[in-house]
């Protein structure tokens, strides 16, 4: 990619991990971009939880975790912090709401240093990650070229799963054609 060429904007989008994709960071997740331009890109893994309880590392915003209400490894960067996610109610989520950034659509951040009161009227269910998936410049798109993943559209119900574990093949089985036929893929093709 040369130092002219602007990415194609994904920031909202969901990163889907092709069986190709061997990193086993990477294995069958599901990405949704936060960001994504010419100096990088930085998701969350959406389908990793962890055993790690909201309320063990961030009591006071426990009552707000979605289920379930578990910490999500986001990805293999900065496991040391955290950040959030919540959905907005409402057809694109109110850019009004104080600790809240839209990211895309009805899907945006939490400022987790404001007091959850603030927000609990306005949140759909909250998601914690510890961590996140990043991409230096033109190394996302290198990993698209080597058909590493599918990029498909987000809906907001994806952030806040119940069942994450199934987050891989409700994605791909909701999308047409030949990409649909994905979920069906073995765990482990050579057992087949």
């Amino acid at each position: 990619m040369s130092a002219m060429t602007e990415p194609v904007p994904l920031t909202g989008r969901l990163l889907v991990a092709t069986p190709a994709l061997t990193d086993p960071n990477f294995d069958r997740a599901v990405v949704l971009l936060l960001d994504h331009d010419a100096e990088g890109s930085l998701g969350v893994v959406l389908n990793r939880p962890t055993p790690v309880e909201v309320g063990s590392v961030l009591d006071v915003w426990a009552d707000l975790a979605g289920d379930p209400a578990v910490v999500f490894q986001g990805g293999p960067v900065g496991l040391d912090s955290a950040l959030a996610l919540a959905v907005v109610p409402g057809e694109q989520g109110d850019d009004g709401v104080l600790g809240w950034r839209r990211v895309h659509g009805a899907i945006g951040l939490v400022d987790l240093e404001a007091p959850p009161e603030l927000l609990a009227a306005e949140l759909g269910a909250l998601r914690v990650f510890a961590g996140y998936a990043g991409w230096a410049p033109g190394q996302l798109e290198d990993e698209l070229t080597e058909g590493a993943w599918y990029v498909v559209d987000s809906e907001p119900g994806d952030v806040s799963s119940p069942d994450p574990e199934r987050l891989w093949r409700a994605v791909l089985r909701r999308q047409r054609g030949e990409l649909a036929l994905v979920a069906t893929y073995p765990d482990d093709p050579t057992l087949n």
